[in-house]
């Protein structure tokens, strides 16, 4: 697939710091755009029937054109301007809202989710379509990764992607910010920044798919995430904290949540 991408700019850099975010990053031109829509159609029909595939992740454990697409140079380039050279992969998901799916995503911060030290995780946010604030697109709390972890509180149902939320009393709508891009167009943001969606009222469909990178020092606590595993992107692991995962082979799929990558083998 042809790239349109470029580096990120010192302003840019300093947003992500101050603000917790940077949006509207060009990678994937027009033609590329049918190929990431066409590949999702595909693993979105491995998926068994009745299944949500919000539900699931860790993709790039088990399918081989899902992880090279995490590997794109252009993508990898715009992460380390921010993490540096050595850095290694550890989640990959989709985020969808298909045409009758209407819910919304709570107020979260995704590094409470997660036992890293310490937090650290840049996550790549890359659009198959344009997302708009008709579609449900994700919205941040600009600035309130440096507010420290807020406290969540428990959302009941098993339906739900999420368990948690935060109440929208704790921080200002005016730092509200709608991160809408076009189709091959990627966001980047903090593990601790405050984010959530409202429901589609479009009907079109809104598909993200997910990087999670943080530098080779971040550590899992893996007696409380057992399956986690790492995938070195770019650079050299002078640490070695982590398991490190097996490579997929094939035209896997996940079937349910933190799965290791010896269940694709």
């Amino acid at each position: 697939m042809k790239t349109c991408a470029r580096r990120l700019t010192e302003e840019e850099k300093q947003q992500y710091r101050e603000r917790g975010y940077v949006k509207n990053l060009p990678v994937f031109d027009e033609a590329s755009v049918a190929e990431l829509q066409s590949g999702f159609d595909h693993l979105l029909s491995l998926m068994p029937e009745g299944s949500d595939i919000n539900l699931v992740n860790n993709w790039h454990k088990a399918n081989r054109w899902f992880y090279d697409l995490c590997r794109t140079p252009e993508i990898l380039d715009y992460v380390e301007d921010l993490l540096g050279p050595d850095f290694f992969q550890w989640g990959g998901q989709f985020f969808c809202k298909l045409p009758g799916m209407t819910s919304e995503v709570p107020w979260h911060q995704d590094a409470q989710y997660w036992p890293l030290t310490p937090h650290d995780t840049v996550t790549v946010w890359l659009a198959f379509y344009d997302s708009d604030e008709e579609n449900g697109a994700m919205r941040v709390v600009a600035g309130s990764h440096e507010a420290g972890m807020f406290d969540h509180d428990t959302i009941e149902g098993d339906e739900n992607v999420l368990d948690q939320s935060i109440d929208a009393s704790r921080f200002s709508p005016d730092d509200v910010v709608t991160i809408d891009l076009k189709a091959g167009e990627i966001s980047l943001h903090d593990d601790r920044l405050i984010h959530g969606s409202n429901a589609s009222t479009s009907g079109r469909r809104r598909v993200g798919l997910t990087m999670r990178f943080s530098p080779t020092h971040v550590k899992c606590d893996l007696s409380v995430w057992p399956t986690f595993e790492s995938y070195l992107a770019r650079g050299e692991d002078r640490h070695g904290h982590n398991p490190v995962g097996e490579v997929p082979t094939g035209d896997g799929y996940p079937v349910q949540r933190f799965q290791q990558s010896t269940d694709f083998a």
